[in-house]
């Protein structure tokens, strides 16, 4: 099979359920380079190199004219890039300055003091389930939990939680690589610009609001930094909350749906759980490896001429990194395709690498602990109502739309 018709099936979204044969098939060639131009890399060491290599730029203007053409993607010209789609130094003055509100070294036990009311949120939203015997649970927990705590550590006010809804679906589809035709790739254009225009507006207003009246949240900490030298300007605080509010859930939406698929279909792991909370540290890493919640990065290209596994990809060319082909990769970790709880030696790709590795992951990790520990411990008998469950369209973000569990209670 050539490496085009495998790109195809990968995007394909009749391939969505289970798309590791694919993946499996194209490490064969560590390297290719799909007929509409894009370079696929597929293999741990060489993923793993290219996150870590000075000379891959995460900035779309970086792309040669026909390679950005192709891709499908053009930055709003009303809002700077997000700090994921810069290159240093201004993608680490941006970072910086949004991780100071967030964690180390300025605020190094944020997250870990969320812990009581993540337990608090995920108790209530499973108490909410009340007297039913099947729940879909996306729709009645994977969802609402990352978005209430993303809203609450920004200061979103609860009453606004729906208004974003629709934003952020909007917004998240178009990180997936468009395959369609230029109409269709247009429609897609304007609906994110009209989406992100939308929001923006809303953001903007809220945080002028905090400039006023500061309160304990990070948009409050965004807006009223120490200095003129330790502060984003409100377009850049904008950017950057739009890309926290969407990966601050959608990720994490993936990673504890994709997490209770992979428990319910191996039910002497999820017995073992139940049996030893512990467990779920570990766990949940091995979740991250062999059912990442992001499967693609399809927005890098090459400064410079990059040679790697017997490819040279030139300047300016649109590179892919296939993140769950590396962390499948028999070269990288023993029996790739089985899920080992207690797996050792761990360095999966699951939230990236290098510069650009996630900026929310202990977040998303105690969001994903609390949340798997708590369903497998309250739910009864919980058993899948379909397998494979729906998925999503999006490849890149990849994880089922909904999932039905049927159990037979809740324990207290």
């Amino acid at each position: 099979m050539t490496s085009v018709a495998l790109l195809r099936q990968i995007t394909d979204y009749a391939n969505r359920a289970d798309p590791y044969p694919l993946y499996a098939e194209l490490r064969k060639t560590p390297v290719v380079r799909d007929e509409d131009g894009p370079y696929l890399v597929s293999t741990y060491w060489e993923i793993h190199s290219l996150l870590h290599d000075p000379r891959v730029s995460s900035d779309l203007r970086n792309l040669n004219p026909e390679a950005a053409k192709l891709l499908g993607r053009e930055d709003n010209p009303d809002l700077p890039p997000a700090f994921i789609r810069l290159d240093p130094p201004e993608h680490d003055r941006l970072r910086r300055l949004a991780m100071r509100p967030f964690g180390p070294p300025h605020t190094p036990r944020r997250v870990y003091e969320m812990r009581g009311e993540l337990g608090e949120i995920v108790s209530e939203l499973i108490d909410g389930f009340g007297d039913r015997d099947r729940i879909d649970l996306v729709d009645d927990f994977s969802y609402p939990f990352p978005v209430t705590v993303i809203c609450r550590l920004l200061g979103i006010p609860r009453e606004d939680e729906p208004r974003f809804h629709g934003w952020a679906d909007t917004i998240a589809a178009s990180v997936d690589p468009v395959r369609g035709s230029a109409e269709e790739r247009e429609a897609q254009k304007q609906a994110v610009r009209q989406a992100q225009t939308d929001l923006a507006a809303y953001l903007a207003e809220l945080i002028e609001d905090r400039r006023r009246s500061p309160r304990d949240d990070m948009l409050s900490a965004m807006a009223t930094g120490p200095g003129p030298d330790d502060r984003m300007s409100l377009v850049e605080i904008v950017s950057t909350s739009i890309l926290l509010l969407i990966a601050g859930h959608e990720t994490t939406v993936n990673l504890i749906t994709n997490g209770m698929l992979t428990l319910l279909r191996n039910p002497d792991v999820l017995k073992r759980l139940r049996e030893d909370q512990d467990l779920i540290v570990p766990l949940v890493e091995e979740l991250l490896r062999f059912e990442p919640p992001v499967h693609l990065l399809p927005q890098k290209t090459t400064l410079t001429d990059i040679d790697i596994a017997g490819t040279t990809i030139p300047k300016g060319a649109s590179i892919w990194l296939v993140l769950a082909s590396g962390n499948r990769d028999p070269q990288r970790f023993v029996d790739p395709d089985r899920f080992i709880p207690d797996r050792p030696d761990n360095q999966h790709l699951g939230f990236s690498s290098g510069i650009h590795n996630c900026f929310g992951s202990p977040l998303a990790r105690l969001e994903a602990q609390i949340a798997l520990t708590e369903l497998v411990r309250r739910l009864d008998d919980p058993r899948l109502v379909e397998d494979p469950p729906p998925y999503r369209r999006n490849a890149v973000l990849r994880g089922p739309r909904h999932l039905g569990i049927a159990f037979d209670g809740l324990k207290p």
